[in-house]
């Protein structure tokens, strides 16, 4: 394998994975991670001190700031924009001591146009809906819209929603309820 740069996109970082597909305009700066076969879209911007899993893909004008930290196997909306700083002003010098972290666990998918607001974190296989701005912690699993974001609902490692007794319909996956959303019943 071999990492795919579009000739109008700027990597200024040596850490890009295996596999790796950055498209037309996007930057990506010094000090950024980006795991291996990822997909990166036109007009994306990840700033330095990012780090993003494998297999993420990152649509088309998605902005990534220092101290968000992305999971494996997510899916970054189009037009999604992270924050890492909760008091900005113009006028005040701010670096990254002063940036508060993001960590976005595997398998997350935040839908077209949501604002995520530094210093929480989105539990694994979570579900944002599209326009969603996400305030608070998620729980694994959670299915979350709206402004401010709340959960509505409860989603599927494979997508779906489940119904109220937490075993998918597609896939057939068994659930129950834990201290910090869903966890996946096995069949031992």
């Amino acid at each position: 394998m071999t990492i795919q740069v579009h000739s109008s996109a700027i990597v200024e970082t040596t850490e890009v994975g295996d596999g790796s597909a950055i498209w037309a305009f996007v930057h990506i700066m010094p000090g950024a991670v980006v795991g291996e076969q990822c997909k990166i879209g036109d007009h994306s911007f990840i700033e330095g001190g990012a780090v993003i899993g494998d297999r993420v893909t990152i649509k088309n004008n998605a902005l990534i700031w220092h101290g968000v930290m992305i999971g494996d196997d997510c899916f970054i909306g189009p037009n999604v924009v992270f924050t890492n700083d909760l008091n900005p002003r113009a006028h005040v010098q701010s670096g990254p001591e002063d940036w508060v972290d993001t960590v976005v666990e595997s398998g997350v998918s935040i839908g077209a146009n949501s604002t995520i607001v530094c210093g929480i974190s989105i539990g694994h296989d979570a579900l944002i809906g599209a326009g969603t701005v996400v305030t608070q912690n998620v729980d694994s699993h959670a299915l979350v819209v709206g402004n401010p974001g709340r959960i509505v609902g409860w989603v599927c490692r494979c997508g779906r929603k489940l119904p109220v007794n937490l075993i998918c319909s597609s896939c057939h996956r068994k659930y129950d309820k834990q201290n910090n959303g869903l966890g996946e019943v096995t069949n031992d």
